[in-house]
């Protein structure tokens, strides 16, 4: 399975338009995040979305051979504001309903943070109940929720998304695995083993990869790159990637227009020589 691209990397366009300079870049899947992504439709708010403009954007990809395999949806979860918070929810069950027209099977979301990472019980009760909600729709329409842990969020470490799957142990609730949002200034240089973790805690909960890139300044920050271009262990990554999910769809989420055909080939040639060997 050849790697996909956030959409919006190309930035906000009319869908066609969009849909065109992904597959003239070389990408056969992306994860599209509508209102990031989309010009000609006003996503801003919940309500816009149809069975039939969800299957005109699909068609759109689907006419230049790039299917669409993850709905994003980055919204704040657990937002202490009650209102924001419903709104917020609204628009990701909007998404759930529509996924299958957009021919798409996952919708997927980080937790959301709070200035100083000032996380309470109550938080965590909202965010559990939110996964709740989200997962009896999901269920409803034969869709996934993708959760995604992040550094800095409330979901921040492979163990916490563990505690909460075990909380909300719904079939259609799965991970969507980056180790790049797990490394921190702290634990980079034992980032083997924050890998690894990973992978024994959510393994085999995977429904889809993000990739990019992470290195340690000479000031020792922590900064972002485009797949390649770092010095996370990507042999290690795909690796386990193929051993828990071969074939699992692998979305680029960092990377420049000069840099993304470098990137796609740096993942698939890594991954190419574990595709075809026999998984354990």
């Amino acid at each position: 399975m050849s790697v996909g691209v956030l959409a919006h990397l190309f930035g906000s366009l009319p869908a066609k338009q969009l849909a065109a300079e992904v597959s003239e870049a070389g990408f056969s899947h992306v994860q599209l995040a509508l209102w990031k992504a989309i010009s000609d439709v006003d996503f801003s708010e919940p309500g816009k979305l149809s069975p039939g403009l969800a299957s005109y954007i699909g068609e759109e990809f689907a006419k230049r051979n790039v299917s669409i395999s993850v709905l994003g949806c980055y919204l704040h979860l657990f937002d202490r504001d009650v209102e924001r918070r419903r709104a917020n929810h609204a628009r990701f069950k909007e998404l759930l309903r529509y996924a299958r027209s957009f021919g798409c099977s996952i919708v997927a979301a980080e937790s959301g943070t709070l200035p100083g990472s000032d996380y309470n019980e109550q938080d965590w009760k909202a965010m559990r109940h939110a996964l709740e909600e989200l997962a009896e729709e999901a269920e409803r329409w034969g869709v996934f929720v993708g959760m995604e842990p992040a550094n800095g969020h409330l979901i921040g470490t492979a163990s916490e998304l563990g505690r909460l799957l075990e909380e909300v142990p719904s079939p259609n609730v799965g991970v969507v695995i980056d180790p790049g949002n797990l490394l921190t200034e702290g634990n980079f240089a034992t980032q083997d083993d924050v890998i690894r973790e990973a992978f024994d805690l959510l393994g085999d909960r995977i429904i889809a990869a993000h990739a990019k890139d992470r290195f340690l300044s000479e000031d020792g920050k922590l900064l972002t790159a485009s797949p390649g271009y770092g010095r996370m262990n990507y042999d290690l990554y795909l690796k386990l990637l193929h051993r828990y999910k071969p074939y699992v769809h692998i979305v680029m989420e960092q990377a420049t227009r000069d840099v993304m055909a470098y990137s796609k080939q740096y993942i698939e040639r890594i991954r190419a020589g574990y595709e075809g060997q026999v998984t354990n």
